[in-house]
């Protein structure tokens, strides 16, 4: 179990580099459009999720020697401690207290998968009751606002006091989100939250990839809908974001953003140009190569 925990250490700790260069080309490109901050949040977590990674010349990542070597010396610990116990000795502090923070690492994640699962059955069993409109959508009487349900079979349900001129903005933004593969990408993002709980900045991620998701899903809905329907568009954003946080039972809802800031998204909207998209690709790339890769490690004869 340390040793599984120094190796998630060790990729968190990697990836929270990433993430600072994430924000920082975030800063440097606010003219790209919106799918383009939401795939390098894909990047971390490509980061995030493959243990093992290629060493390169050309890695901005800092060397974590302290943590590799202490992954090995973990893994052949035991047998050390086993002799040491055998011989009347004691166990080394520092491994106790590794193991110790190991069980805690353990126990918050089993913690935030047990709320995930709670929250998800309690939210299943208010729109139990819930009665389809056309297709995979419904309507339910217990709730609020509007949004997406399941993963294998998602299904979109809306209010029933509803008014019908938002009702037809509110489809369309929900079944962006469905071809967007919103309904998979964030609740993947809260798994890899789970596993890197205890890092502050895996937190702060979550929340700017959920913000993110949105604001791609409205800039995706302008573009299909046209510009003449922004006003139409804000004002359906505006119904339906009150009392939106009191359904936030479940990862889907987890860390949405303020409507001010969708709306002035919206009305801020511009096509991007050729070379926004094409520099924007560019730095994607760049991006992976120096921070996907380790850097070569020192070979000392």
């Amino acid at each position: 179990m340390s040793a599984l925990f120094l190796k998630v250490l060790h990729m968190s700790v990697c990836a929270s580099w990433l993430v600072l260069a994430v924000l920082l080309l975030r800063l440097c490109l606010r003219r790209a459009p919106k799918w383009f901050n939401v795939l390098l949040w894909g990047i971390v977590a490509v980061r995030l999720v493959f243990p093992f990674s290629v060493e390169s010349p050309l890695s901005l990542l800092p060397r974590t020697e302290a943590i590799r070597p202490a992954i090995t010396t973990v893994q052949t610990q035991p047998a050390r401690i086993s002799s040491a116990a055998a011989a009347g000795g004691s166990a080394a502090p520092a491994q106790s207290w590794l193991s110790i923070l190991a069980w805690v690492w353990l126990a918050g994640a089993a913690a935030l998968l047990l709320y995930t699962m709670v929250s998800t059955l309690r939210l299943r069993h208010r729109v139990r009751e819930a009665v389809r409109l056309r297709g995979n959508i419904y309507q339910s009487e217990r709730i609020d606002s509007p949004f997406v349900l399941g993963t294998i079979r998602p299904r979109i349900y809306l209010p029933y006091r509803m008014d019908s001129r938002d009702r037809q903005h509110v489809i369309a933004h929900e079944q962006a989100h469905l071809r967007r593969g919103d309904h998979l990408w964030k609740p993947l993002g809260f798994l890899l939250l789970t596993i890197h709980w205890f890092n502050p900045v895996m937190w702060l991620s979550y929340v700017l990839l959920c913000r993110d998701i949105e604001l791609a899903c409205d800039e995706t809905v302008i573009r299909e809908l046209g510009c003449e329907q922004r006003a139409d568009y804000m004002q359906a954003l505006v119904s339906c974001s009150v009392n939106r946080r009191r359904i936030a039972a479940c990862p889907l809802a987890f860390g949405e953003i303020g409507v001010k800031e969708r709306v002035k998204s919206v009305m801020n909207y511009k096509k991007p140009t050729f070379w926004i998209i094409l520099l924007a690709i560019i730095a994607c790339i760049v991006l992976a190569v120096c921070f996907l890769t380790d850097p070569v490690a020192s070979r000392t004869e």
